[in-house]
């Protein structure tokens, strides 16, 4: 494997791999234009501000669905919130979602990191509390994080005339996103 690469190994049972998937550091930047061009919703400014903004744009919920964008409350640590566009359904409370700037790679911010996991911890189950694969704990991060929601990529129904449906980037996922991982992680 290449420079940024790394090989995440989930698990073995009497000595054979059960799953395994390179991992390639992509840089970026921030979060806010990685997800515009990964789902394709047309939205601008500060990641927190994302729900409020597609109010009358796009249609929003609390359900998460393949190229909907996570919308993140800030937080005393995370001020100016986070978006995550979510890649695979893996099962109930458990999505894989591809985004940039969250875990420090190499001891560098800015990262994509694709096909992560991400769970609902909300009392409710309905996505409004969530815990992201941290990659330097190499498990869920730690923190619990608030949500606003998820913005789809649909027009909401009183969206202007002309507003068209965002479509997700072809690359949204890795060919080999890690579904036996994803589960393992979610429960600890």
């Amino acid at each position: 494997m290449g420079a940024g690469s790394r090989l995440r190994m989930v698990m073995t049972v009497g000595g054979v791999l059960l799953a395994a998937m390179p991992v390639r550091a992509e840089t970026v930047g921030e979060c806010v234009p990685f997800a515009r061009s990964m789902s394709g919703i047309e939205i601008y400014g500060d990641a927190w501000t994302w729900w409020d903004q597609a109010d009358g744009q796009y249609s929003r919920g609390r359900r998460p669905k393949v190229g909907a964008v996570l919308v993140f409350r800030p937080t005393e640590t995370m001020r100016l919130g986070h978006v995550a566009v979510v890649s695979r359904i893996v099962g109930p409370g458990i999505v894989m979602v591809t985004h940039a700037n969250w875990s420090r790679i190499g001891g560098k911010r800015g990262q994509v990191e694709r096909d992560v996991t991400m769970v609902d911890v909300s009392p409710r189950h309905d996505w409004s509390a969530v815990k992201v694969w941290y990659d330097t704990n190499v498990a869920l991060g730690g923190s619990t994080y608030p949500t606003f929601g998820f913005v789809y990529g649909t027009p909401a129904p009183n969206a202007p005339a002309g507003r068209r449906a965002a479509a997700p980037a072809p690359n949204l996922s890795g060919p080999s996103p890690d579904y036996i991982g994803a589960v393992l992680d979610s429960v600890g």
